[in-house]
């Protein structure tokens, strides 16, 4: 499951020596001049910087969503949970819970955990693929596990067993997988969780697990002083750049949560990654997305989806009205400037 420093947009005023009374009153009546509704577009405010997320209703309780629409139009979201939970919806407001993707856990699981976390749902190949990890709390004893379906719906998923694991003595996490498919058919899995960062390795196509001719770990994102706190990646490719979505610090403990999504971009799929400012998400670079805002706390775990309207961002956050209740969240997202900014 996504889990686990918060960015501030309020401005600093620069302090400057004190002035004459003189040059204090022209100041003051110059800003009388100014009409109100310019000054208080001036002003800064951290809480209207985000936006709400979009209307939601019915079965909305969620952590780590991942979402698809079928060719019929149906939205199918998987999350955290059991045997990977799900919901549907035919207008991406009213959901509805069905079954668990899997009627009866995969019996290897149980040497990593009881239960399923962050999966990711695609549809390549003519068939669904669901990546999902395998592991406790807190612990890099992990791995990350495929399946696939025609369909998509609970019942009809195959499991394809394991396709990468970490365990107490390694340096990274194998968990939050997120498949992307490049331009060239090459298939490629970013993953990871806190320790060193986020990781990729390539997939084979045929087998949808990683390549035997490429067995190379690629470090794209990391935070290597102060906190670990990084994960759940999701990469897009948009206007010639790929875009590495992440999580940013501590999920999970409802309103008192400082989950974040940032973002940075590349020319290569393997990286560098750098933000907006030019600093390397390899050295805890990343431009906020998502920030907790109003009722809206901890959003991250987020996903990013094509629909017919424009890309979206499927995300938790837990809602400060309701006790924390972890909540889906989904907002559009708009490129015009180059980056990702949600609305």
């Amino acid at each position: 499951m996504s889990r686990t420093s918060r960015t501030s947009r309020t401005s600093r005023t620069s302090r400057t020596p004190r002035s004459s009374r003189t040059s204090r009153t022209s100041r003051r009546t110059a800003l009388l001049a100014v009409p109100a509704a310019v000054l208080l577009a001036l002003v800064p405010s951290t809480a209207n910087a985000y936006p709400n997320p979009g209307t939601v209703t019915g079965s909305v309780i969620v952590h780590d969503p991942t979402m698809v629409k079928t060719s019929s139009g149906r939205y199918l979201l998987y999350a955290t949970g059991g045997g990977l939970g799900y919901k549907t919806s035919t207008d991406r407001t009213a959901f509805t819970a069905g079954s668990d993707a899997f009627t009866t856990k995969p019996s290897w699981w149980s040497t990593y955990a009881t239960e399923a976390w962050a999966p990711d749902i695609s549809y390549h190949g003519g068939k669904y693929l669901m990546y999902y990890a395998v592991s406790t709390f807190g612990s890099n004893k992990s791995a990350i596990g495929v399946a696939g379906s025609s369909t998509g719906l609970p019942g009809s998923w195959t499991d394809y067993g394991v396709v990468y694991t970490s365990t107490t003595s390694s340096d990274y996490n194998a968990i939050d997988p997120n498949l992307f498919v490049d331009d060239n058919g090459k298939w490629w899995l970013s993953f990871g969780s806190w320790w060193t960062g986020i990781k990729m390795i390539q997939i084979d196509p045929s087998t949808a697990k990683q390549l035997s001719s490429n067995t190379t770990r690629y470090s794209i994102a990391s935070r290597p002083t102060g906190t670990k706190a990084v994960e759940a990646p999701y990469i897009v490719k948009r206007n010639g750049y790929y875009y590495l979505f992440a999580s940013y610090d501590v999920c999970c403990n409802g309103t008192s949560s400082t989950y974040k999504v940032k973002v940075g971009r590349a020319t290569s799929i393997t990286g560098p990654y750098y933000d907006k400012n030019g600093v390397a998400m390899m050295s805890n670079g990343g431009t906020p997305v998502l920030e907790s805002h109003g009722r809206v706390i901890g959003p991250g775990g987020q996903s990013i989806m094509a629909d017919t309207d424009g890309d979206l961002i499927v995300y938790h956050y837990y809602d400060g009205n309701d006790n924390g209740t972890p909540k889906l969240g989904i907002n559009l997202l708009s490129w015009s400037t180059g980056w990702p900014v949600a609305y």
